[in-house]
């Protein structure tokens, strides 16, 4: 009797606890654990870097909105822009790195080159986004073939963890999140396809190798 009453104190006391903790939260620390559980669903025992992300907060953003040039914003009028953060884009064809910005709304993604808008993605025609298992923050949107779309989006980001994570809650594609080992395939436009190997060196490189595949160390 004695035994069974403890443990339904300890029980009762347990509920207290979490009462009081989930009471004690602010909406911030509730978004921030939201998107942890996101994360952890997409990425645990499947990427590295994960275990070492666990303690590092997402940002509500990289960039605010006043960072933006002003024609942009002008474009993108209307939408409620959600998240911000620098990125590199590759080229489909040639894979030369270059500067953006992802821009996230909530309903859809931008890729941003100064004042000019490169690419826009309804989150509604996204049909997927890819990682690898290793710890290269190279992420792929795979867009529809349509004559809207120029190919599917290869960005390099350095918060890797966070921004897939907010692209597939915004997008409500969190089942859409692939994490590949060895290499992957992206489209390039027009029907044609391209090859993007992960592989383990001794220092981080993205190139074009001799037989035209992106290879990413």
């Amino acid at each position: 009797f004695l035994m069974q009453t403890s443990e339904m104190l300890r029980k009762i006391c347990m509920r207290n606890l979490v009462r009081k903790y989930c009471r004690g939260l602010t909406a911030e620390r509730k978004v921030q654990l939201q998107q942890k559980v996101v994360t952890s669903a997409v990425f645990s025992g499947k990427k590295e870097g994960y275990l070492e992300s666990l303690s590092q907060p997402f940002l509500e953003t990289r960039l605010k909105e006043n960072d933006l040039n002003p024609k942009v914003l002008q474009l993108i009028r209307g939408e409620n822009i959600k998240y911000v953060t620098p990125v590199i884009k590759y080229d489909r064809n040639g894979f030369k790195a270059r500067e953006r910005l992802l821009v996230l709304t909530q309903s859809s993604a931008y890729v941003v080159e100064m004042a000019k808008i490169k690419q826009k993605i309804e989150y509604s025609t996204l049909k997927g986004i890819s990682t690898s298992n290793l710890s290269d923050g190279i992420v792929v949107i795979h867009v529809p073939e349509d004559n809207k779309q120029k190919g599917d989006v290869i960005l390099q980001c350095e918060h890797v963890f966070e921004t897939v994570t907010k692209l597939c809650i915004l997008a409500n594609k969190q089942s859409l999140v692939k994490v590949v080992k060895g290499s992957l395939r992206f489209r390039v436009g027009s029907g044609k396809e391209g090859t993007m190997v992960f592989t383990v060196g001794p220092e981080p490189q993205v190139f074009k190798d001799k037989t035209g595949q992106l290879t990413v160390v």
